[in-house]
C-alpha cells in the first residue's frame, strides 16, 4: 500500500470513508450532567480531593461547563470542526494530569466521570476534546479498581474500540494506550479480548494505521497493542492471520501480516529501537501452523519480502563489525525475534536460485553475535566476585533475552552450516568470518545437539583450510569426526 499522508494529519493518511466513532448509531448520546455535589458551593471546608489539593468544587464545575460547551455544539454544523478556546483546553489538561493521582482517579468514578466523558466523546466535534477525554480515562485505568469499574461500562468500551477507526492520530494514540492498559490488569483484561473478538473494525483498523501511518508514536503504541492481544490470545492472532477481506471494506486487501510488515519498513527509517514490538508480534505469527503457512505458501510475495526486510536489517543495522559487543545488551530484543523468524523462512528463501554468496553477510552476523555473546558471558561471569555462589544461581541470574539470542543463533547457524559448500566456506575465511577462534566458538556453541553441522564445516574446512581444521581439533577434541 502507499503510504500517502496529509501535512496536517499528524502524518496519518486519511480513508476516503472512515471509520469514525463519532458517526457511529452507538455513540449518539448526549453528555451525562454532573451530579450535585453535596457542599460544593458551602466553601472550602471539605472540599479537598483525598489527601490532595485539589478541588471537588473546581473539578465539578469545570465538568459542568464542558457539558454546556458541548451541548451548544449540537445546533452548528455537525460536519465541522470545532476548537477549544485556550482556557477550555487548559483547565482539560488540569482535570488529564490530576487523573494521575490515584485519589482523584476514585473521585472521578464516584463523581460519573466516565458517563460524563462518554457522552462528551459521542457529540464532541472537537479532536482535541476527544483526545482530552481519552486520555483522562486513560490516566483513571491506571489504577486496578478505577480499571475495572471502566472495564465493566459496556457502552465506553465499545465506544473506545469504535476509536481506533478515528481520523485523528492523538486521539488514536490515546485510544491505544487506554486499551493497552486495561488489556495490561489480569483481571479485566479477558473482558477486553472478548470485545476485541466481537468488535470487528478493531481488525482492519489497525491494519489501516500500521499500513498508512508516518507518525511514529502512534505507529510504535499500535504496535504493542497488537503485540499484546497476539501474546494474551493465540486464537484471535489465528483468526487474524486467516481472515479475508475487510467486511468494512470489500476492497481492502490488508492483511495483518502485510501490515505488520509495513509498519517494520516505516519504523526502520524512523526509530530503530521501536522495532522489538513488531518483530515480535511477525516471531509470534511463526509459531503457529497458520502463520507458517503463510510466509511459506506458493506463489506469495509475502514471505520473500519478509525475509529480505529481516535480513537487511540483521545485516545492515544491527550487530555491525563497529560495534562494541556490548551493543548486543541493548538489540537482544531485536535480534533474537528477528533471527528467529529468519531460521523459519530460511529453508524455502535462503537457499532460492542456488547463490550460497548471498547469505555470507547474514553468516557472518550469525557468527558476529556467536562472538559477541561470548565476550558478554564472560563480562558476566567475570562480575561474580563472591566464590560461593552456586551454578545454579549463576543460571538463574543469567539474562534470559541473551540466553534466548544465544539459542536461536547456534539453531539457525546450523540449519545454515549443513548445507555450506567448500567454496562458501573458503569465502568466510578469505573474508575473516571463519578463523581459527571463531570455528572454536562455533563447535562449542553447537555441540553436542548440532554434531552433523559441525562435521560438515570441519570437513568443508579440511582442503581449503587444513591448518585452521588441526588447530581446532587439537583444542576441541569432540569436533573430530
Amino acid at each position: 500500500m502507499d503510504r500517502g499522508s496529509d501535512p496536517d494529519d499528524g502524518g496519518r493518511a486519511i480513508s476516503s470513508s472512515p471509520l469514525s466513532a463519532r458517526d457511529s448509531a452507538q455513540m449518539d448520546r448526549n453528555p451525562s450532567p454532573p451530579p450535585d455535589l453535596d457542599g460544593a458551593e458551602s466553601g472550602e471546608e471539605g472540599d479537598a480531593i483525598g489527601e490532595t489539593v485539589y478541588s471537588k468544587h473546581w473539578l465539578f464545575s469545570t465538568l459542568t461547563r464542558l457539558v454546556q460547551s458541548v451541548t451548544e455544539q449540537e445546533g452548528g454544523d455537525q460536519e465541522s470542526q470545532v476548537e477549544l478556546s485556550e482556557e477550555e483546553e487548559e483547565e482539560l489538561c488540569k482535570i488529564w494530569d490530576m487523573a494521575m493521582d490515584k485519589d482523584v482517579a476514585g473521585f472521578l468514578q464516584e463523581f460519573k466521570a466516565p458517563d460524563i466523558l462518554l457522552g462528551v466523546i459521542a457529540k464532541s466535534r472537537s479532536p482535541r476534546l476527544t483526545e482530552i477525554c481519552v486520555g483522562i480515562l486513560g490516566n483513571m485505568a491506571c489504577f486496578p479498581n478505577t480499571c475495572l469499574t471502566l472495564s465493566q461500562n459496556e457502552d465506553l468500551g465499545a465506544v473506545l474500540l469504535l476509536l481506533l477507526g478515528d481520523a485523528d492520530p492523538p486521539t488514536l494514540l490515546e485510544t491505544c494506550r487506554l486499551l493497552l492498559t486495561c488489556l495490561s490488569q489480569s483481571d479485566v483484561a479477558p473482558l477486553w479480548l472478548e470485545r476485541v473478538r466481537q468488535q470487528k473494525s478493531v481488525y482492519p483498523n489497525l491494519c489501516f494505521i500500521m499500513c498508512s501511518s508516518t507518525n511514529t508514536d502512534l505507529l510504535v503504541k499500535v504496535g504493542e497493542l497488537v503485540d499484546k492481544l497476539f501474546d494474551l490470545d493465540e486464537d484471535l492472532m489465528k483468526s487474524w492471520i486467516t481472515a479475508q477481506p475487510s467486511e468494512v471494506d470489500p476492497d481492502s486487501q490488508i492483511h495483518i501480516s502485510t501490515s505488520l510488515l509495513e509498519a517494520t519498513k516505516q519504523l526502520r527509517t524512523e526509530s530503530l529501537d521501536s522495532l522489538e514490538v513488531y518483530l515480535h508480534a511477525i516471531q509470534l505469527l511463526t509459531t503457529v501452523d497458520e502463520g507458517v503457512q503463510l510466509f511459506l505458501a506458493e506463489g506469495e510475495g509475502l514471505g520473500k519480502e519478509a525475509w529480505n526486510v529481516l535480513k537487511e536489517l540483521v545485516c545492515q543495522d544491527l550487530c555491525q563489525m563497529d560495534d562494541p559487543p556490548v551493543i548486543l545488551q541493548e538489540q537482544k530484543g531485536l535480534l533474537a525475534p528477528a533471527l528467529a523468524v529468519l531460521s523459519t523462512l530460511f529453508p524455502r528463501y535462503g537457499q532460492q536460485g542456488g547463490d550460497v554468496e548471498q547469505n555470507l553477510p547474514l553468516i557472518g552476523s550469525l557468527l558476529r553475535v556467536l562472538q559477541y555473546l561470548q565476550v558478554c558471558q564472560q563480562r558476566e561471569t567475570g562480575n561474580h566476585t563472591d566464590s560461593e555462589v552456586s551454578k545454579d544461581e549463576e543460571e538463574e541470574e543469567e539474562d534470559v533475552q541473551l540466553q534466548a539470542l544465544k539459542e536461536t543463533t547456534a539453531e539457525f547457524l546450523a540449519s545454515v552450516l549443513i548445507d555450506l559448500t567448500k567454496g562458501a566456506m573458503a569465502e568466510l575465511v578469505k573474508r575473516g568470518s571463519l578463523t581459527a577462534q571463531t570455528c572454536l566458538l562455533v563447535a562449542n556453541s553447537l555441540l553436542p545437539q548440532h554434531r552433523a553441522a559441525v562435521d560438515h564445516m570441519t570437513a568443508a574446512l579440511s582442503e581449503e583450510e587444513p591448518k585452521l581444521v588441526d588447530v581446532l581439533k587439537g583444542k576441541l577434541p569432540a569436533a573430530r569426526p
